[in-house]
Protein backbone atom coordinates (compact mmCIF):
# COMPACT_ATOMS: atom_id res chain seq x y z
CA UNK A 1 0.00 0.00 0.00
CA UNK A 2 1.59 3.61 -0.90
CA UNK A 3 2.37 5.47 2.11
CA UNK A 4 1.37 8.92 2.55
CA UNK A 5 3.97 10.88 3.70
CA UNK A 6 4.63 14.81 4.68
CA UNK A 7 7.86 15.46 4.00
CA UNK A 8 8.79 18.30 6.68
CA UNK A 9 12.64 19.60 5.57
CA UNK A 10 14.98 22.32 5.55
CA UNK A 11 16.61 22.09 1.69
CA UNK A 12 19.78 21.39 2.08
CA UNK A 13 21.44 18.98 -0.26
CA UNK A 14 20.53 15.86 1.32
CA UNK A 15 17.23 17.08 1.50
CA UNK A 16 16.81 17.67 -1.59
CA UNK A 17 17.89 14.29 -2.69
CA UNK A 18 15.51 13.22 -0.24
CA UNK A 19 12.77 14.85 -1.79
CA UNK A 20 13.71 13.55 -5.26
CA UNK A 21 13.13 9.82 -3.50
CA UNK A 22 9.96 10.62 -1.66
CA UNK A 23 8.29 11.71 -5.42
CA UNK A 24 10.36 8.74 -7.34
CA UNK A 25 8.92 5.88 -5.71
CA UNK A 26 5.96 4.08 -6.40
CA UNK A 27 5.09 3.19 -2.37
CA UNK A 28 5.24 6.86 -1.03
CA UNK A 29 3.12 9.51 -1.61
CA UNK A 30 4.02 13.36 -1.29
CA UNK A 31 0.90 14.49 0.47
CA UNK A 32 2.63 17.63 1.11
CA UNK A 33 6.12 19.42 1.83
CA UNK A 34 6.83 21.76 4.52
CA UNK A 35 10.37 23.56 5.14
CA UNK A 36 11.68 24.63 8.67
CA UNK A 37 14.63 27.33 9.34
CA UNK A 38 18.11 24.97 9.60
CA UNK A 39 20.25 24.32 6.97
CA UNK A 40 19.68 28.17 6.23
CA UNK A 41 16.90 30.81 6.66
CA UNK A 42 13.09 30.10 5.90
CA UNK A 43 12.90 31.83 2.77
CA UNK A 44 16.12 30.43 1.87
CA UNK A 45 15.32 26.68 2.22
CA UNK A 46 11.46 27.71 1.30
CA UNK A 47 12.76 28.99 -2.49
CA UNK A 48 15.16 25.41 -2.38
CA UNK A 49 12.10 23.64 -2.14
CA UNK A 50 10.57 24.72 -4.98
CA UNK A 51 13.42 24.87 -6.85
CA UNK A 52 13.77 20.95 -6.58
CA UNK A 53 9.95 20.81 -7.20
CA UNK A 54 10.68 21.60 -10.54
CA UNK A 55 13.69 19.91 -11.40
CA UNK A 56 11.81 16.48 -10.10
CA UNK A 57 8.37 17.74 -11.85
CA UNK A 58 6.87 17.42 -8.83
CA UNK A 59 3.06 19.23 -9.12
CA UNK A 60 -0.39 19.14 -7.14
CA UNK A 61 1.68 19.19 -4.15
CA UNK A 62 0.96 21.65 -1.78
CA UNK A 63 4.35 23.23 -0.47
CA UNK A 64 4.33 25.54 3.01
CA UNK A 65 6.83 27.50 4.89
CA UNK A 66 6.95 26.96 8.58
CA UNK A 67 8.94 27.96 11.49
CA UNK A 68 11.94 30.65 10.95
CA UNK A 69 13.52 29.92 14.33
CA UNK A 70 13.65 27.58 17.39
CA UNK A 71 11.37 27.41 20.30
CA UNK A 72 13.11 28.83 22.56
CA UNK A 73 16.57 29.50 21.13
CA UNK A 74 18.67 31.75 18.69
CA UNK A 75 18.83 30.36 15.47
CA UNK A 76 21.59 28.75 13.90
CA UNK A 77 22.59 27.60 10.45
CA UNK A 78 25.43 25.30 8.62
CA UNK A 79 27.19 27.62 6.09
CA UNK A 80 29.96 25.23 6.64
CA UNK A 81 28.43 21.83 5.27
CA UNK A 82 25.44 23.30 2.87
CA UNK A 83 26.68 27.09 1.69
CA UNK A 84 24.81 30.19 2.47
CA UNK A 85 21.92 29.79 0.28
CA UNK A 86 21.48 25.98 2.22
CA UNK A 87 21.85 24.78 -1.52
CA UNK A 88 24.92 25.85 -2.86
CA UNK A 89 26.56 24.44 -5.97
CA UNK A 90 23.97 23.59 -8.92
CA UNK A 91 22.05 26.73 -10.53
CA UNK A 92 18.38 26.37 -8.97
CA UNK A 93 15.71 27.47 -11.47
CA UNK A 94 12.78 29.55 -10.82
CA UNK A 95 9.96 28.34 -8.91
CA UNK A 96 7.17 27.61 -11.11
CA UNK A 97 4.37 28.32 -8.26
CA UNK A 98 3.71 29.75 -4.84
CA UNK A 99 3.55 28.26 -0.90
CA UNK A 100 0.32 27.56 0.02
CA UNK A 101 -0.85 30.44 2.45
CA UNK A 102 -1.85 28.60 5.41
CA UNK A 103 1.64 27.92 6.60
CA UNK A 104 3.72 24.45 7.57
CA UNK A 105 2.20 24.14 10.71
CA UNK A 106 -1.25 24.79 9.39
CA UNK A 107 -1.20 22.78 6.97
CA UNK A 108 0.23 19.83 8.94
CA UNK A 109 -2.65 20.23 10.97
CA UNK A 110 -5.13 20.40 8.39
CA UNK A 111 -3.52 17.28 6.43
CA UNK A 112 -3.65 14.92 8.84
CA UNK A 113 -7.23 15.68 10.31
CA UNK A 114 -8.26 15.95 6.97
CA UNK A 115 -6.97 12.09 6.39
CA UNK A 116 -7.92 8.48 7.42
CA UNK A 117 -6.27 7.45 11.40
CA UNK A 118 -3.33 6.03 10.71
CA UNK A 119 -2.79 7.29 7.19
CA UNK A 120 -0.36 10.31 7.19
CA UNK A 121 3.40 9.41 8.11
CA UNK A 122 5.18 12.27 9.20
CA UNK A 123 9.13 12.45 7.62
CA UNK A 124 10.98 15.16 9.43
CA UNK A 125 14.60 16.01 8.03
CA UNK A 126 15.49 19.21 10.00
CA UNK A 127 14.72 20.53 13.25
CA UNK A 128 11.38 19.47 14.36
CA UNK A 129 9.96 23.09 15.04
CA UNK A 130 6.84 22.80 13.10
CA UNK A 131 6.25 19.27 14.04
CA UNK A 132 6.22 20.47 17.62
CA UNK A 133 3.99 23.55 17.12
CA UNK A 134 1.33 20.96 15.16
CA UNK A 135 0.89 18.49 17.90
CA UNK A 136 0.62 21.66 20.74
CA UNK A 137 -1.97 23.62 18.54
CA UNK A 138 -4.07 21.02 17.67
CA UNK A 139 -2.88 18.04 20.10
CA UNK A 140 -6.26 15.58 17.89
CA UNK A 141 -3.11 14.99 15.08
CA UNK A 142 -1.33 13.09 17.50
CA UNK A 143 -3.45 9.34 17.41
CA UNK A 144 -4.37 9.97 13.70
CA UNK A 145 -0.63 10.20 12.82
CA UNK A 146 0.47 6.78 11.59
CA UNK A 147 4.15 7.51 12.34
CA UNK A 148 7.26 9.82 13.20
CA UNK A 149 10.06 8.83 11.26
CA UNK A 150 12.70 11.36 11.74
CA UNK A 151 16.21 11.94 10.33
CA UNK A 152 17.93 13.55 13.64
CA UNK A 153 19.89 12.69 16.75
CA UNK A 154 21.86 9.85 17.01
CA UNK A 155 22.52 7.32 20.53
CA UNK A 156 26.94 7.30 19.87
CA UNK A 157 27.93 10.21 18.20
CA UNK A 158 26.78 13.45 17.32
CA UNK A 159 27.68 16.03 14.48
CA UNK A 160 27.45 19.88 15.36
CA UNK A 161 29.02 19.00 18.56
CA UNK A 162 30.60 15.95 20.95
CA UNK A 163 27.41 14.45 21.94
CA UNK A 164 24.58 16.19 19.85
CA UNK A 165 23.34 16.04 15.98
CA UNK A 166 22.54 18.96 14.42
CA UNK A 167 18.38 18.59 13.39
CA UNK A 168 18.25 18.09 17.31
CA UNK A 169 20.23 20.64 19.04
CA UNK A 170 19.13 23.53 16.94
CA UNK A 171 16.02 23.21 18.54
CA UNK A 172 15.78 20.77 22.05
CA UNK A 173 13.19 21.58 23.51
CA UNK A 174 11.30 21.03 20.06
CA UNK A 175 12.73 17.42 19.82
CA UNK A 176 11.51 16.78 23.61
CA UNK A 177 7.85 17.74 22.54
CA UNK A 178 8.16 15.45 19.54
CA UNK A 179 9.65 12.93 21.25
CA UNK A 180 7.25 12.66 24.45
CA UNK A 181 4.33 12.79 22.28
CA UNK A 182 2.26 8.91 22.19
CA UNK A 183 2.74 8.37 18.48
CA UNK A 184 5.12 5.90 17.22
CA UNK A 185 8.33 7.37 16.72
CA UNK A 186 11.56 6.02 14.83
CA UNK A 187 14.81 8.17 15.16
CA UNK A 188 17.24 7.46 11.95
CA UNK A 189 20.04 8.78 13.43
CA UNK A 190 23.86 9.18 12.27
CA UNK A 191 24.78 5.74 14.04
CA UNK A 192 23.11 4.35 10.85
CA UNK A 193 23.21 7.56 8.22
CA UNK A 194 27.08 8.08 8.76
CA UNK A 195 27.36 4.93 6.85
CA UNK A 196 25.22 5.74 4.16
CA UNK A 197 27.60 7.07 1.94
CA UNK A 198 27.63 8.88 -1.75
CA UNK A 199 31.04 6.76 -2.86
CA UNK A 200 32.20 7.13 -6.18
CA UNK A 201 30.52 3.94 -7.47
CA UNK A 202 27.19 5.27 -6.60
CA UNK A 203 28.18 8.58 -8.32
CA UNK A 204 29.05 7.36 -11.35
CA UNK A 205 25.65 5.12 -11.61
CA UNK A 206 23.92 8.14 -11.04
CA UNK A 207 25.51 9.87 -13.60
CA UNK A 208 24.95 6.86 -16.09
CA UNK A 209 21.22 7.87 -15.88
CA UNK A 210 21.57 10.87 -17.65
CA UNK A 211 18.21 12.80 -16.41
CA UNK A 212 18.21 15.95 -15.64
CA UNK A 213 17.44 14.95 -11.63
CA UNK A 214 20.65 12.77 -12.15
CA UNK A 215 22.41 15.87 -13.23
CA UNK A 216 21.45 18.01 -10.25
CA UNK A 217 22.37 14.90 -8.10
CA UNK A 218 25.75 15.03 -8.98
CA UNK A 219 25.98 19.41 -8.81
CA UNK A 220 24.43 18.80 -5.22
CA UNK A 221 27.25 15.98 -3.98
CA UNK A 222 30.03 17.89 -6.19
CA UNK A 223 29.05 20.72 -3.42
CA UNK A 224 28.18 18.07 -0.40
CA UNK A 225 30.84 16.12 -0.80
CA UNK A 226 33.52 18.79 -0.89
CA UNK A 227 32.32 20.82 2.58
CA UNK A 228 32.03 17.10 4.16
CA UNK A 229 35.47 16.43 3.23
CA UNK A 230 37.02 20.02 4.46
CA UNK A 231 34.95 19.81 7.73
CA UNK A 232 34.47 16.38 9.10
CA UNK A 233 37.04 14.54 7.09
CA UNK A 234 34.44 12.06 4.90
CA UNK A 235 36.30 11.00 1.62
CA UNK A 236 32.76 10.21 0.29
CA UNK A 237 29.50 12.50 2.01
CA UNK A 238 27.22 10.29 4.18
CA UNK A 239 23.77 11.29 2.29
CA UNK A 240 21.21 11.14 5.99
CA UNK A 241 17.79 12.44 5.35
CA UNK A 242 16.98 10.06 2.01
CA UNK A 243 17.56 7.31 4.50
CA UNK A 244 14.27 8.13 6.41
CA UNK A 245 12.31 8.12 3.81
CA UNK A 246 13.96 4.46 2.09
CA UNK A 247 13.35 3.23 6.21
CA UNK A 248 9.50 4.34 5.05
CA UNK A 249 9.54 2.72 1.70
CA UNK A 250 11.04 -0.48 3.20
CA UNK A 251 11.67 -0.71 6.92
CA UNK A 252 13.70 -3.74 5.98
CA UNK A 253 16.47 -1.80 5.06
CA UNK A 254 17.33 -0.54 8.78
CA UNK A 255 18.20 -2.70 11.87
CA UNK A 256 15.85 -1.12 14.70
CA UNK A 257 14.89 -1.38 18.35
CA UNK A 258 12.13 -0.43 20.53
CA UNK A 259 14.14 1.95 23.45
CA UNK A 260 12.74 4.75 25.64
CA UNK A 261 14.27 8.05 24.35
CA UNK A 262 14.30 11.34 25.38
CA UNK A 263 16.42 14.64 24.78
CA UNK A 264 18.99 16.43 27.17
CA UNK A 265 17.86 20.09 27.74
CA UNK A 266 20.03 20.98 30.73
CA UNK A 267 23.55 19.40 30.12
CA UNK A 268 26.18 22.08 30.21
CA UNK A 269 28.40 20.09 27.27
CA UNK A 270 25.29 17.65 26.67
CA UNK A 271 22.71 19.83 25.29
CA UNK A 272 20.57 18.31 22.31
CA UNK A 273 22.13 14.97 23.10
CA UNK A 274 19.34 12.03 22.18
CA UNK A 275 19.36 9.46 24.73
CA UNK A 276 18.25 6.01 24.45
CA UNK A 277 17.94 3.50 26.99
CA UNK A 278 19.45 0.23 25.22
CA UNK A 279 19.77 -1.75 28.12
CA UNK A 280 18.39 -5.05 27.68
CA UNK A 281 16.38 -6.72 29.16
CA UNK A 282 14.79 -3.47 28.59
CA UNK A 283 13.34 -1.53 31.04
CA UNK A 284 9.95 -2.32 31.92
CA UNK A 285 9.14 1.31 31.94
CA UNK A 286 10.39 4.39 30.71
CA UNK A 287 11.23 7.08 33.25
CA UNK A 288 8.55 9.00 35.60
CA UNK A 289 7.30 11.28 33.20
CA UNK A 290 8.94 10.37 29.77
CA UNK A 291 5.63 9.18 27.34
CA UNK A 292 8.43 7.33 25.10
CA UNK A 293 7.31 3.66 25.26
CA UNK A 294 6.51 3.87 21.22
CA UNK A 295 9.79 5.36 20.36
CA UNK A 296 12.26 3.24 18.39
CA UNK A 297 15.90 3.59 17.29
CA UNK A 298 17.24 2.58 14.25
CA UNK A 299 20.53 0.56 15.59
CA UNK A 300 22.62 -0.58 12.00
CA UNK A 301 21.84 -1.11 8.05
CA UNK A 302 20.59 -4.18 7.38
CA UNK A 303 23.49 -5.88 5.18
CA UNK A 304 22.36 -9.04 4.20
CA UNK A 305 21.17 -9.70 1.08
CA UNK A 306 17.73 -8.78 0.20
CA UNK A 307 15.42 -9.98 -3.14
CA UNK A 308 13.99 -6.20 -4.03
CA UNK A 309 10.27 -6.09 -5.36
CA UNK A 310 9.75 -5.10 -8.49
CA UNK A 311 8.55 -1.39 -8.69
CA UNK A 312 7.83 1.09 -11.65
CA UNK A 313 8.50 4.15 -10.76
CA UNK A 314 6.06 7.06 -11.05
CA UNK A 315 8.52 9.30 -12.99
CA UNK A 316 11.46 7.89 -14.47
CA UNK A 317 12.61 11.82 -15.26
CA UNK A 318 12.39 12.26 -11.47
CA UNK A 319 14.96 9.66 -9.96
CA UNK A 320 18.20 10.20 -9.09
CA UNK A 321 19.40 6.56 -10.31
CA UNK A 322 17.10 3.39 -11.47
CA UNK A 323 17.22 -0.09 -10.69
CA UNK A 324 17.96 -2.40 -7.90
CA UNK A 325 21.33 -1.91 -5.48
CA UNK A 326 23.77 -4.35 -6.05
CA UNK A 327 27.62 -2.93 -4.14
CA UNK A 328 30.16 -4.61 -4.20
CA UNK A 329 31.11 -5.87 -0.69
CA UNK A 330 33.35 -3.65 1.21
CA UNK A 331 36.07 -4.62 4.12
CA UNK A 332 33.89 -5.02 7.04
CA UNK A 333 30.16 -5.23 5.66
CA UNK A 334 28.41 -7.90 3.07
CA UNK A 335 26.13 -7.00 0.22
CA UNK A 336 23.53 -5.31 0.92
CA UNK A 337 21.18 -2.23 -1.41
CA UNK A 338 18.04 -0.21 -0.96
CA UNK A 339 14.55 -0.55 -2.30
CA UNK A 340 13.94 -0.78 -5.72
CA UNK A 341 13.96 2.17 -7.81
CA UNK A 342 15.87 3.94 -5.10
CA UNK A 343 19.10 5.74 -5.18
CA UNK A 344 21.74 3.41 -3.67
CA UNK A 345 23.08 5.37 -0.60
CA UNK A 346 24.83 2.91 2.04
CA UNK A 347 28.30 2.79 2.07
CA UNK A 348 31.09 0.68 0.22
CA UNK A 349 34.08 1.51 2.19
CA UNK A 350 34.79 2.24 6.07
CA UNK A 351 33.26 5.42 7.76
CA UNK A 352 35.52 7.91 9.30
CA UNK A 353 35.21 8.87 12.57
CA UNK A 354 34.49 12.56 12.23
CA UNK A 355 36.35 15.30 14.46
CA UNK A 356 34.54 17.19 16.52
CA UNK A 357 33.49 20.96 14.92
Amino acid sequence: MTRRIILDCDPGHDDAIAMLLAHGNPDVELAAVTTVAGNAGIEAVTRNALAVARIAGITGVPFAAGAGRPLVRSVEYAPDIHGDSGLDGPVLPEPTFDVDPRGAVQLIIDTVMASEPGEITLVPTGALTNIALAARIEPRIVPRVREVVLMGGGVHVGNWNATSEFNIVIDPEAAHIVFNESWPLTMVGLDVTHQALATAEVRERIAAVGTRPAVFVGELLDFFGATYLASQGFASPPVHDPVAVAYVIDPSVLEVVKAPLDVELAGTLTLGMTVADLRRPAPRTARPRCRCASTSVASGISWSTRSHRSATPRSEASLPTQGPSHPTQGPSHPTQGLPARSPQLLPQEATPAPPSP
